[in-house]
């Protein structure tokens, strides 16, 4: 890392030390996205950045300081450490940085997409820890691999600084066996742990708890559907703040149509593709991930709800037909959902979908209505962005747009984790 960082033996009894600065990894498969908190001065976000095309030439990086523009540049970065490298000396930069040496992180919080059975709440980072993340790789083989990359990164250029592991499927790990078990034979949970393990839980979590703020209620005493509606999406069941189901499953391919996942479909497709069509298992499974969903029905040519609801205003009928598609899957597992909580407090809409797009939040609530949730038009289009209710003041059941912030989210898990040891 050369002279910017010296390891010195308070960094090591850090855990000891009040906690303020936390740095936030996302590290991608050719990307790794950071996001830099003040905690001690209300959760301030300091900086954030993308590092992206790791390994190829020219190297993308966009850095962003609180309150100012962004900024692009190439660099070359031929792994996640380089890519780190070069976030580190961005951050303690006399004219660009917010730091005044690597030395003020304190902790560090990772993503990580799948923790399986193992991991039910964040977990400070040891050997046991990598352990398990490399044993549930075969679950999330796109992910978790690039996930531990940027952890032991981390480990090499902040030696002594405690990482922490935030889990996507953690939040739904208080789902009951006879929601998260499939019917399939025992022997194949018990042997290869297939099974629903639903994401998005960090955003999910993020939301629930925000949602008792917004209700002036404990999070102990709502019931929530919350809706991450985005690229992927997924619908939770949340009662006094545990999952009682969720719409992703083994992998985040079920549940309702994104951008380029099918969501739910008849299993039986995939053997039809194979034995009449004659596609292999690759291609069907790159079919199911990156070439159905909106971008397979919608006429667009993309995954992206914001050309989808231009292409519906232009009058087209192959892209009204797809977004009342896209509506009708969220609406039944909403209806579905409300039936199993016994009713609920809310619905809460976050994600880059449930908080933009007006349209689709009004097609969604088109379906809802004897529920309830009765479309305020007005409210729904001011909330876009903002956040706050779409529903007339005497709905029954109240729908509210609540940003996400999955990073803040993953900064305060950390503090927890961090504070207790």
């Amino acid at each position: 890392m050369g002279s910017f960082f010296t390891p010195t033996p308070e960094r090591l009894c850090m855990l000891n030390t009040p906690i303020d600065k936390i740095l936030v990894i996302n590290s991608g498969s050719s990307s790794l996205k950071f996001m830099l908190f003040g905690m001690a001065d209300g959760e301030t976000m300091l900086a954030k950045g993308l590092v992206e095309r790791i390994g190829l030439p020219h190297t993308n990086f966009v850095y962003q300081r609180d309150g100012e523009p962004k900024s692009e540049q190439t660099i070359e970065a031929q792994n996640h450490a380089g890519a780190l490298e070069a976030v580190c000396k961005t951050l303690v930069d006399p004219e660009r940085g917010v730091l005044k040496s690597l030395a003020d992180v304190q902790a560090i919080g990772h993503r990580v997409v799948h923790g399986g059975e193992r991991f039910s709440a964040p977990t400070l980072v040891d050997n046991a820890v990598i352990e398990g993340i490399e044993a549930c790789a075969s679950l999330a083989p796109l992910h978790n691999p690039p996930n531990l990359g940027g952890i032991i990164a981390c480990e090499k250029v902040f030696p002594g600084v405690p990482n922490v592991a935030v889990f996507d499927t953690a939040f739904h790990q208080s789902m009951p066996e006879h929601t998260y078990m499939y019917a399939l034979p025992k022997s194949l949970y018990k042997e290869h742990q297939i099974r629903k393990y639903g994401f998005h839980g960090t955003s999910h979590k993020f939301v629930t708890r925000a949602a008792a703020e917004v209700l002036g209620k404990p999070v102990e005493q709502l019931k929530l559907i919350t809706c991450h509606l985005g690229n992927g999406s997924s619908l939770a069941a949340v009662d006094g703040g545990k999952v009682l189901d969720t719409t992703m499953g083994l992998t985040p391919l079920p549940g309702v149509i994104m951008g380029t996942r099918c969501g739910d479909i008849d299993p039986a497709i995939i053997l039809h593709l194979a034995r009449e069509v004659g596609m292999s298992l690759d291609a069907i499974d790159a079919m199911l991930n990156k070439k159905s969903g909106l971008i397979a029905i919608s006429g667009t040519g993309t995954g992206d709800m914001r050309d989808l609801v231009n292409a519906v205003a232009s009058g087209s009928a192959e892209a009204a037909t797809a977004l009342k598609m896209f509506a009708h899957r969220i609406a039944m597992y909403i209806g579905g959902y409300h039936a199993v909580l016994g009713g609920a407090d809310a619905v809460i809409m976050t994600g880059g979908i449930g908080e933009n797009s007006a349209p689709a939040r009004e097609a969604i609530l088109k379906n809802l209505s004897a529920l309830g949730a009765i479309l305020d038009p007005a409210a729904n289009k001011s909330a876009s962005g903002a956040g706050g209710r779409v529903t007339t003041v005497d709905s029954t059941l109240p729908v509210y747009v609540i940003p996400t912030n999955e990073e803040l989210m993953i900064a305060r898990e950390t503090f927890a984790v961090v504070a207790k040891a």
